[in-house]
């Protein structure tokens, strides 16, 4: 692997960690500010003094901000995120639990929507002009403009509530046969592949554009540098007169 491509993946993940860095500082900062206290949240408004005292410092609300940021940055670098006020449980037993159904319905969803939209977008480069070329693009526009959130309201409407052909909640557990993988995943995956398939296809379309224009322009380069240099051979008729 090249040298400036290790600098530049280098560089891209450093940039990454440091607006990751960033970003949850914002989100701390921002949600320290929030009125309310999370202990009397918990405890309700019957709790003592005491008790709301005791869970503070457990909770480490006593300390000032910074404090309380590095202490989570520092158990995040070590594996520890902390535990959910909700439940109590630890943060990383939640994301582990919820992690393979999350990275089954990313695989699934890109196995889907990476095909369609290379092929959309190779065809509408090709077919440049043409009605299917300008009903992807405005079909493409159209989906990009629509959130993801908008587009699963509207097929939980559409295909649970109205149609009844498709469950509006799934779960990985009651899947045991392919009929109902394919039923649970239908609805998200068709949710999350429209904005998808509407990008990538917008850009798979542009740079297939620019590499036919980079051939016809090389090739009609070449086509002229021979068509001179045989100009430039050819016999003039005054000197074989002479």
């Amino acid at each position: 692997m090249n040298l400036q491509i290790l600098r530049l993946i280098a560089g891209r993940l450093a940039v990454g960690v440091v607006s990751l860095l960033i970003v949850s500082a914002i989100v701390f900062a921002i949600t320290g500010l929030l009125p309310g206290d999370a202990a009397q949240e918990q405890l309700g408004q019957e709790a003592t003094p005491e008790a709301l005292a005791a869970l503070r410092q457990q909770m480490g609300l006593t300390q000032s901000g910074p404090e309380r940021y590095w202490q989570w940055l520092n158990g995040l670098l070590r594996g520890n995120p902390g535990q959910s006020i909700v439940s109590s449980a630890p943060v990383a037993d939640l994301i582990g639990s919820r992690l393979p159904n999350s990275l089954m319905l990313a695989s699934v969803t890109a196995l889907v929507s990476v095909p369609l939209a290379l092929l959309l977008g190779i065809l509408s480069a090709v077919w440049r002009g043409s009605w299917f070329d300008r009903a992807a693009s405005m079909g493409a526009v159209a989906v990009v403009s629509v959130p993801e959130f908008l587009v699963a309201t509207l097929a939980v409407l559409v295909f649970a509530v109205h149609l009844r052909w498709l469950p509006a909640l799934s779960y990985s557990v009651d899947i045991s046969s392919p009929g109902q993988m394919l039923r649970s995943f239908a609805m998200p995956v068709m949710s999350l592949s429209c904005v998808i398939i509407a990008q990538m296809m917008r850009m798979t379309r542009a740079a297939v554009i620019d590499q036919l224009a980079r051939r016809i322009s090389r090739w009609s380069s070449s086509r002229a540098l021979r068509l001179r240099a045989w100009c430039w051979r050819m016999p003039c008729p005054t000197r074989s007169a002479r």
